[in-house]
């Protein structure tokens, strides 16, 4: 029998380098010696492949909160320009004024003064504000702010943590793709403007749970992840569409429960017995109106038109429930079944993209899942690339509003020019992933034979049912060697005999 040291060797052999199968990584690994050697032993240290991806991110995320230096020493508290100028706004120190966490107001139960009335975020992150207001000592109050801006920051950094770990588990031979999300320019700059990774670091623990077969573990942590944020309950149409193709209903049904139960177990109690502050988030999505960073916006500003919230609501929904409906056919006709990554990027940029508004941090959704369902580096960088420049378009055009007769930023013109960036380039990745579905031998993760190393009992499972034609038969595995194999894919994109 073989001996756990040469099992472990087989398993670091196994693990796909992406120096040597990505271009643009082997070009960045110049900075550190260059792409490893073919008899490199890559576990002969303590520092495992996801340590260190774990490492970097919290590196990256520390270069992160550096970058938000100059409002958090003074720009946060003296005018608005200052913190547009250095584009280090977050809205952790100013809500905790305005949402009463400095006064000692308990979200949801207590009123707050002003039009609020009462906190408008989901019930887990008002927790999660809540637990940080908590750990706050007291002091003059820009002293207060300042400390749980820090708090906020170190507990978001946990979470950053996760969300890496869980990326670089997800794909068992894969786990270098998780410096996609740790090396993450725009993950860097937008971690500490609002509370998003909690949601983030769920959702990407739910993806691991369902890479591993665990339905109640995945649709439980779903469940949470909503109960935080709204759009991680879209991973169920994923999960929905690419279980009717396989005939795997008992998993999706297993998750959709423990979904419910565990969303209803957080929700439950402010429910009752705080109706009016737990509907505020739901009323305040429907009410918002047209904000920064859609289309939307574009169009009133081009046009010089109102357009009615209504209006917005429904044409959104629309749009939303057509395109996710030909994501739904594009799986049930696609010559291999997708991958649940893939699909699960395409449906929340969908969200992403029709919505009235898209704050800068909501890029944050996106990233881990870019990661899992296109983990190439040129591609990446190239929407990456789009994202920072929305990041600093969206802090210049507001400098300019705020300057008043002094004119200093970016006008609207450039402030639609970098919306306009940041759409192309989310379609962009959204393209080729769509291509990766069509071609299948274009998808870099199933070039060495894999099918789904994210879609637990979906991989390498059967079709049980395609539109207008019969099911074809499960993709075949390759072995796995030092090199990663090539598979050669024959005609409907299952793999050729050798």
């Amino acid at each position: 029998m073989p001996s756990a040291e040469d099992t472990s060797v087989q398993q670091e052999r196994s693990v796909v380098r992406p120096t040597r199968e990505d271009e643009v990584a082997a070009a960045g690994s110049e900075l550190i010696g260059g792409r490893s050697g073919r008899w490199s032993r890559l576990g002969s240290t303590a520092l495992t492949p996801v340590g260190a991806v774990a490492l970097v991110a919290l590196g990256m995320f520390a270069l992160g909160m550096v970058q938000k230096l100059p409002c958090y020493n003074w720009a946060w508290f003296q005018g608005a320009g200052s913190q547009y100028t250095h584009a280090c706004y977050s809205d952790i120190p100013h809500l905790y004024a305005g949402r009463g966490f400095s006064d000692g107001l308990v979200p949801y139960f207590d009123r707050l003064p002003g039009d609020m009335q009462y906190l408008e975020y989901p019930v887990l992150t008002g927790v999660f504000m809540q637990i940080a207001s908590w750990l706050t000592p007291g002091g003059s109050i820009q002293h207060q702010e300042q400390v749980y801006w820090l708090v906020n920051a170190g507990m978001l950094m946990i979470c950053t943590a996760i969300i890496t770990i869980c990326v670089a588990r997800t794909h068992r031979r894969r786990p270098w793709d998780g410096l996609l999300v740790a090396l993450a320019p725009a993950f860097a700059l937008t971690a500490t403007i609002n509370w998003d990774l909690l949601a983030v670091a769920l959702t990407a623990a739910a993806m691991l749970m369902w890479s591993r077969s665990r339905p109640l573990a995945f649709g439980i942590l779903i469940g949470l992840a909503t109960a935080a944020k709204l759009y991680p309950v879209l991973l169920l149409g994923p999960a929905f569409v690419l279980c009717w193709r396989a005939g795997k209903w008992r998993a999706f049904w297993v998750a959709t429960l423990g979904a419910a139960a565990s969303w209803l177990v957080v929700n439950l109690p402010v429910m009752v017995f705080a109706p009016e502050g737990w509907k505020k988030f739901y009323t305040f999505s429907e009410e918002r109106s047209i904000d920064f960073g859609s289309f939307w916006l574009i169009i009133t500003q081009r046009t010089g038109e109102s357009i009615e919230v209504s209006t917005v609501n429904t044409v959104s929904t629309l749009a939303t429930v057509g395109l996710c409906a030909a994501i739904g056919a594009l799986t049930l006709t696609a010559p291999r079944r997708p991958r649940f990554a893939q699909l699960v990027f395409l449906v929340v940029a969908v969200f992403i993209l029709v919505n009235k508004v898209y704050s800068p941090q909501y890029v944050l959704w996106l990233i881990p899942l870019a990661a899992l369902a296109r983990p190439r580096w040129r591609d990446f960088l190239i929407w990456q690339a789009c994202e920072v420049m929305y990041f600093l378009g969206i802090w210049m055009y507001l400098a300019y509003t705020t300057s008043g007769d002094k004119h200093q930023g970016l006008p609207t013109e450039g402030y639609q020019l970098a919306i306009a960036l940041h759409l192309l380039g989310t379609l962009y990745l959204c393209a080729v992933i769509v291509r990766d579905i069509l071609m299948p031998e274009r998808d870099g993760v199933r070039r060495d034979g894999s099918d789904d190393p994210s879609g637990g009992v979906l991989d390498g499972a059967p079709d049980a049912f395609l539109l207008g034609r019969a099911a074809a038969h499960p993709p075949r595995h390759a072995a796995l060697t030092v090199e990663g194999p090539r598979v050669e894919w024959g005609p409907g994109g299952t793999p050729a005999a050798d």
